[in-house]
């Protein structure tokens, strides 16, 4: 058996919990399928040695969204539920209430899921939630988001650990310690641990992008782009990203006279904007486009658009993004909210 193929011991599950010994509480998301199951293992056989070499371990608290999407859903609850019981580990099932879209409905989910395990970690008072994404979900997120023409932030993948919100003046941190393994040692563990899970049918849905492009994965493999790989692509992207966000940072202090302001409008010199290179004119034009609009983030592709259109300009422009107003004139390139739409009065009566 190679390594690829062998459980997770104690010795690595310390490598891959590192940093979380001293936290009061961690929040275990268990759906019941293979990934989510080994997590719930590993998680308490590593508290157990953290308690027996330290006195104290975090307290692991194991919870399910039931998305009422299946009608399977409930039964797998329930078998987490005796399954954490039997690891020592407090479990609760919280359900996605209310109406569920027509479209995106997976993204739907994802967002409610996040939403719910970020509040029971508040309710909880901890302030950490372990997912058990893998190498293989590291390498379907990079090709999801390739195939849709993200630029470098999308194919620098998934974070080993980010912030989510779980209120609107508070946050939680989630962490994905499995990132760099694999589901063939994730089922390994279980087998080994003589532990069942459960399989969700919609993993092989064709419908899904997912699921075709897992489907994918394996005539990748044969060509030598295996999922180790596309996740080494993902880490070299990441440093990439960060690199970008560091001449960024350098430029928008270099350009900006002091702090931005919260409504007035974000100034450049256009010749010193142009002087940039594109990546990072890119980026600092959509970092004040964000900054100055209330729509959000900015759509990569518009973006590109915009800044093409600014690069190209030989005398004035004016265009709207993302609830930013972005004018070119006078030397100066200026972002700042739009003005409010005007509505058109409706006339009645004839003539």
């Amino acid at each position: 058996m190679g390594i690829a193929d062998q459980a997770v011991r104690g010795e690595e599950a310390g490598a891959l919990f590192s940093g979380l010994e001293d936290l009061r509480g961690l929040v275990l998301a268990v759906s019941g399928g293979s990934d989510s199951t080994a997590l719930l293992v590993i998680a308490a056989r590593w508290a157990k040695a953290v308690k027996k070499r330290r006195k104290r371990a975090p307290k692991l608290f194991a919870v399910t969204i039931d998305h009422g999407l299946r009608p399977e859903s409930a039964r797998e609850a329930a078998a987490v539920k005796r399954l954490a019981r039997r690891l020592g580990v407090p479990h609760r099932t919280l359900c996605w209430r209310g109406k569920k879209p027509k479209t995106g409905l997976q993204e739907a989910a994802r967002r409610a899921r996040y939403q719910l395990l970020a509040q029971a970690a508040m309710r909880a008072g901890y302030g950490h939630v372990l997912t058990a994404h893998t190498l293989d979900d590291q390498a379907e997120t990079v090709l999801f988001r390739l195939a849709r023409g993200s630029g470098l932030t999308g194919l620098a993948g998934m974070a080993h650990a980010l912030p989510i919100p779980a209120s609107d003046d508070a946050a939680i941190f989630l962490v994905r310690p499995l990132l760099r393994i694999s589901k063939a040692r994730l089922l390994a563990t279980l087998k080994a641990a003589g532990v069942r899970h459960s399989e969700d049918p919609t993993n092989r849905d064709p419908r899904y992008a997912r699921t075709r492009l897992r489907a994918m994965m394996r005539e990748l493999a044969r060509e030598g782009l295996d999922a180790r790989g596309l996740a080494r692509l993902a880490a070299r992207m990441r440093r990439a990203e960060a690199t970008v966000a560091f001449a960024v940072d350098a430029a928008q202090a270099a350009l900006a006279s002091g702090p931005w302001p919260e409504r007035g409008p974000i100034a450049f010199e256009a010749v010193r904007f142009r002087d940039l290179p594109a990546e990072v004119a890119l980026r600092l034009l959509g970092r004040a486009i964000t900054h100055a609009g209330d729509e959000g983030a900015v759509e990569l592709g518009k973006l590109e658009m915009l800044y093409e259109a600014l690069r190209q300009a030989r005398g004035p422009l004016r265009r709207t993004l993302a609830g930013a107003l972005v004018s070119l004139g006078g030397g100066r390139l200026s972002v700042e909210r739009s003005p409010p739409r005007r509505r058109t009065a409706r006339r009645t009566g004839k003539g």
